[in-house]
């Protein structure tokens, strides 16, 4: 007759492949209604370790599953022309992101939950510019409750003022950081990216008299005068003064 014991242990493998299965099973279809105008692209599903889950005789890997991708931008001087080796940086917000939550985790994503914030400030990795102005900062977040949810900012050329006091030249972005908001629903596939509220600048022009008063505000910089000392076309210069400087504060030329 056999050993209680030895039934045991060949019993338990058997009433453990089911759920074994479930767990390492295949990944959903990836779903997405983009709503982010390109933002964000070069998406995936994958499976990552993200712990151990012990038994009563072994202990197996917990997986949690990560959505990839790329967010991306472009960036410019203010006439157009793509600038190139200008970082952009993520700075997650953990404590106000889902990913980053405590609550209401399924168990299978108890492991991606309880290292939610090494995680996605490991996630981030900074972009850099092509010579197309176009910069990629790949990311790789914890899908929590089928849901993506990370707040933060992006920094523009964070080191600007550091480069300038070694090197004496630096592009200093007239916008130095904006908040963003990054959502993705696993059930749905709604994709969406929200950047927070928008400062555009404007200017006075059009001073007239009579009923029409001078507008408040500050105008922008004048326009450089041509080599000569003759100046620049009416047209020219209008459309110089309604330009702002995205890289401002940097000369190459000296």
């Amino acid at each position: 007759m056999k050993n209680p014991r030895s039934i045991a242990f060949l019993l338990l493998p058997a009433l453990l492949a089911p759920a074994l299965t479930g767990c390492f099973g295949g990944l959903k279809t990836l779903k997405v209604v983009d709503y982010t105008d390109q933002r964000v692209g070069d998406l995936s599903l994958t499976k990552k370790v993200t712990g151990k889950k012990d038994f009563l005789f072994f202990s197996t890997t917990k997986m949690g599953i990560f959505l990839e991708g790329n967010l991306q931008g472009t960036i410019t001087d203010y006439q157009g022309n793509p600038i190139e080796g200008v970082t952009v940086k993520v700075l997650p917000d953990a404590g106000r992101s889902k990913t980053g939550a405590s609550e209401n985790v399924a168990d299978e994503f108890a492991g991606a939950e309880e290292n939610a914030n090494a995680a996605i400030n490991l996630s981030f990795a900074p972009g850099i510019t092509d010579t197309q102005g176009l910069y990629k900062i790949h990311f790789a977040l914890p899908v929590v409750d089928n849901e993506v949810d990370v707040r933060g900012k992006l920094v523009y050329n964070p080191g600007w003022e550091q480069q300038k006091l070694n090197l004496g030249k630096t592009y200093e972005p007239q916008q130095k950081e904006s908040p963003f908001r990054l959502y993705y629903n696993l059930d749905t596939g709604f994709l969406a990216v929200a950047e927070g509220i928008r400062k555009i600048i404007v200017q006075p022009v059009g001073e007239g008299r009579g009923r029409m008063q001078s507008l408040p505000g500050a105008k922008g910089p004048e326009p450089a005068r041509p080599a000569g000392g003759t100046s620049a076309p009416a047209g020219d210069a209008a459309a110089g003064k309604a330009e702002e400087d995205l890289f401002k504060g940097f000369d190459f030329g000296q």
